[in-house]
């Protein structure tokens, strides 16, 4: 019976853990870190377009290191979406965890954008470039559509 009792606990509790991440001891630390890996992920995006704006002077090795680092970045703030982080200092919405399957489709598409514009700014070609920025860009915008206040 004692041991029954302890399966059906089991049962229920291990999922939360599962789904915790033991990089993030606090519900605000795991906010915290997926706020400045977007605010360095901004950095990048921001730099890269006036390059490509022509609101500063384009520079190939500028963009490339930009590019790959937008790269690393685009995966990291993910993680940090984990249960009770909802709430607090937050602009992320409810649909965050609601439509959690749609949320990390767009996570992930928005990573692999990222990786293509790596690739692309190998080239030093803007030709080549613009496009790859303009998806990374849009599947930025598009996350914040639906799962950013």
């Amino acid at each position: 019976m004692k041991m029954s009792k302890l399966l059906v606990v089991a049962a229920v509790v291990a999922p939360m853990f599962a789904t915790a991440n033991p990089a993030f001891k606090k519900a605000e630390d795991a906010i915290e870190y997926r706020q400045h890996a977007f605010q360095m992920i901004r950095i990048q995006i921001g730099n890269m377009g006036d390059m490509l704006k022509g609101k500063v002077p384009f520079d190939a090795e500028t963009f490339k290191l930009r590019a790959n680092n937008a790269a690393a970045l685009s995966k990291m703030p993910w993680e940090a979406f984990v249960a009770g982080t909802d709430k607090g200092e937050t602009s992320a919405l409810a649909a965050v965890w609601s439509d959690n399957e749609t949320f990390m489709k767009k996570a992930n598409a928005f990573a692999d954008y990222a990786d293509k514009l790596a690739i692309a700014a190998q080239s030093g070609d803007k030709k080549l470039i613009k496009p790859a920025f303009g998806a990374w860009a849009k599947g930025c915008k598009d996350c914040h559509k639906s799962f950013k206040d």
